[in-house]
């Protein structure tokens, strides 16, 4: 090879890396960029019942987040439970932990109250959208 077809082919990869380079920090802005606080569209909540487990790994006092289902439980007194949407408002992750009653989102921060559903450090802003939730037979029920 040449020393200009070298110099030629060094050109060329160079901007390839270039382009690739640019392309993919634009899809990684992209995917971080909401354009506003919907993120990925509204917060899931079931659209029908859908069975969450037993009533009592819930306990009084506390929250139980079933991440598979996108809902967190709360229970203030035994046997009145609230649930809210585990789907973060901001960007649409949903929630990975709850700790000492703050449901954490693992993808920018986000923490928002378990029993409530109010936000309690952004970016998000909108809080968790509440979801019907009933016992029957000693389970769960959402939607």
């Amino acid at each position: 090879m040449s020393a200009s077809q070298s110099a030629a082919r060094r050109t060329v990869l160079k901007g390839a890396a270039a382009l690739v380079g640019a392309t993919g920090a634009g899809v990684t802005l992209g995917a971080c960029s909401t354009g506003g606080n919907s993120g990925a569209g509204s917060p899931a909540v079931p659209d029908g019942p859908v069975e969450l487990g037993a009533a009592a790994d819930v306990p009084v006092g506390g929250a139980k987040l079933f991440r598979e289902r996108k809902v967190v439980v709360s229970c203030a007194e035994a046997g009145q439970y609230k649930a809210f949407s585990a789907q973060c408002t901001h960007a649409g992750c949903v929630l990975d932990k709850i700790v000492e009653g703050e449901g954490n989102c693992p993808c920018h921060g986000s923490r928002f109250d378990v029993t409530t559903g109010k936000v309690l450090r952004g970016p998000a802003t909108d809080p968790l959208p509440e979801v019907p939730v009933k016992t029957e037979g000693g389970k769960l029920i959402a939607g």
